[in-house]
């Protein structure tokens, strides 16, 4: 079951005190990405009531500056994992809040984020949600895909990781956390939490950059994902195509591709990565 909180619920809410046991766990997995975790470190500093949270950054084993970055402003685990799910579950596995809120580490939640999700699971039966989706850059085609995607998961009420997925922490363990797959580990947890129970879509945006989206193509990338999605939805195989998605170890996430002939690589046929200048931007 999918419900809605309207945009008007923003801002309602009490707030709260610091406490000793965190209502919040904000779980941002990380993978050579210090750069933009610097970023939505400081946005979250900045939120009027992130005392009621605690901050875990689960990064992937590649030396970066994440320790850096992140001291004095969260706690940093690397497990040992570099797929998001392994470094989801590792972050929840250390969280102590009430509810899980996962974050990618280039995303900024709305100013009131803590509070709406407060106001979203005030009924007992609602389990977990996201937000509204939306590209921090004001490309003109990141603004269509927006959109389109809104009009995909309202219907589906299947989110995106880029939509701040937040659930309680008893049925995120209750559901096993997320499973062991190297990309769409978000639509998979949302078809299993709304089976499980009410999730909840909050009608106020939560940015993420479309980097991705922009050094790639916007809609080659848009069409490539759409089409990772109908093959997960067909129950078709997802996997061989995790490292075309994902990037090149060693690189921040959307590092551009180029079409070359790479016969030795199975699933990859016709990819070659590089992190320079690509003509298919």
């Amino acid at each position: 079951m999918v419900d809605d909180v309207p945009r008007s619920a923003a801002g309602q809410g009490a707030g709260a005190g610091p406490v000793v046991t965190p209502r919040f766990s904000i779980v941002i997995p990380v993978r050579h990405d210090a750069a933009a975790l610097a970023r939505t470190l400081d946005w979250l500093a900045a939120l009027p009531d992130v005392e009621r949270a605690e901050i875990i950054v689960a990064a992937a084993p590649e030396p970066d500056a994440t320790e850096r970055v992140a001291a004095g402003r969260a706690r940093v685990v690397r497990p040992g994992g570099s797929t998001r799910a392994e470094l989801m579950n590792a972050g929840a596995g250390l969280a102590r809040g009430e509810i899980l809120f996962f974050l990618h580490a280039d995303s900024f939640p709305p100013e009131r984020a803590l509070e709406l999700i407060d106001r979203a699971l005030d009924d007992p039966r609602a389990l977990g949600g996201a937000f509204e989706h939306l590209f921090d850059e004001p490309a003109w085609s990141l603004r269509a895909i927006t959109w389109i995607n809104r009009a995909r998961y309202r219907i589906t009420g299947n989110w995106y990781g880029d939509q701040g997925i937040f659930v309680r922490a008893e049925t995120f363990r209750a559901l096993g956390g997320y499973r062991a797959l190297r990309l769409l580990e978000d639509v998979d947890f949302s078809r299993r939490l709304k089976r499980r129970g009410r999730s909840v879509l909050v009608r106020v945006p939560l940015r993420t950059s479309g980097r991705r989206f922009l050094a790639r193509g916007p809609w080659r990338t848009f069409f490539f994902c759409w089409w990772l999605v109908g093959r997960f939805t067909l129950g078709l195989d997802t996997e061989r195509y995790a490292e075309r998605w994902r990037g090149p170890a060693g690189h921040a996430p959307g590092a551009r591709w180029t079409a070359r002939r790479e016969a030795s690589l199975p699933g990859q046929e016709g990819l070659a990565w590089r992190s320079g200048r690509s003509n298919d931007a």
